[in-house]
């Protein structure tokens, strides 16, 4: 296929037309897409969007990020005071069915070698990687920044292959100094159009989460995602990161587009505050939404992960053998 044709596949109307749209303050959710706010549970089908179709009923499987290992993990100037290894081992003595190895811990020198045996290792210990994650920013202009920003993706999508991960999360970025959402919208985009191609060819998932910035809501989440017509990208649902009245409700929006689960334990509601997450509300609505997938642990609490991760993980089996 010509890159002209890929091009062509990667937007609903084209690249020029859905920015312009997004440009012009029109939201891409559609009326359906709409109406399920505040009704949780509910499967949205936008008319203008792609939900992800499974050929069989719901299926929940039990991963853990590597970030909710942050304190411990070498990142930076600090030297960790756990390895890849010992997590990939960690995921094993917890039982779980998956192990998401998130880019930030991986030794800068790492080569194809290294992400093979972290593959075989996993392997070995009867899990598999569920997933990868970077720390991106695709709401630049045009020039180096961006430039960088591109080559680092591109980089990591081929390094998804060297140790199996199918999907890696990604985010959107902040909304442009001096800027607006519509604007930092059409800087994604475009970068979107940019490594999409090399996902697809890789067939490598990229997974856009609910982040902040340009995405802190449902409707800001589906502006950016309906637009995109290719195969290979879906939404990485961060349970714990929308700002809105109902977070649950916005998770309902956006589960039908989701590829990755990334299962917080607390929720934020913009009119009632912080409150435990309820992980059998949760699995209720992936199911509903008829997710197949990986919901993955990404422990951010105070206690301490050694302590706090194997409880929360054993609660979330617990609440997905409830919701059955």
């Amino acid at each position: 296929m010509s890159n002209e044709a890929t091009r062509r596949q990667f937007l609903r109307h084209g690249a020029a037309a859905a920015i312009g749209t997004a440009c012009a303050g029109v939201s891409l959710a559609g009326p359906a897409a709409r109406s399920a706010q505040g009704k949780e549970g509910e499967r949205p089908v936008p008319p203008t969007g792609k939900v992800f179709q499974r050929n069989a009923g719901p299926r929940l499987k039990v991963s853990c990020c590597a970030y909710s290992f942050n304190k411990y993990l070498p990142r930076g100037k600090n030297p960790g005071k756990m390895t890849m290894d010992d997590f990939v081992d960690l995921c094993a003595k917890l039982d779980l069915d998956g192990t998401e190895l998130t880019s930030y811990y991986f030794p800068p020198d790492a080569d194809t070698a290294y992400f093979r045996r972290i593959r075989r290792r996993a392997f070995l210990n009867g899990l598999e990687v569920s997933g990868t994650a970077v720390g991106n920013t695709f709401t630049l202009p045009p020039g180096e920044a961006r430039d960088k920003q591109i080559a680092m993706v591109k980089q990591w999508i081929d390094r998804a292959g060297d140790f199996a991960a199918p999907t890696i999360r990604l985010f959107a970025g902040s909304v442009p100094k001096g800027g607006s959402v519509e604007q930092g919208r059409k800087w994604f985009l475009e970068c979107m159009e940019q490594v999409l191609p090399h996902a697809e060819k890789q067939g490598v998932f990229l997974a856009l989460e609910n982040h902040g910035g340009i995405v802190t809501t449902a409707d800001q989440v589906l502006a950016c995602v309906e637009p995109i017509k290719s195969d290979w990208f879906g939404v990485n649902l961060d349970t714990g990161n929308f700002r809105e009245p109902n977070p649950y409700a916005a998770m309902a929006r956006c589960a039908p587009y989701a590829v990755n689960v990334h299962l917080k334990v607390e929720v934020h509601s913009t009119t009632k505050g912080s409150a435990p997450a309820d992980f059998v509300r949760i699995a209720g609505i992936l199911r509903k939404a008829g997710y197949r997938g990986y919901v993955s642990l990404e422990y951010e609490a105070k206690e301490d992960p050694n302590v706090g991760v194997p409880k929360q993980i054993e609660a979330i089996k617990a609440a997905i053998g409830k919701n059955v």
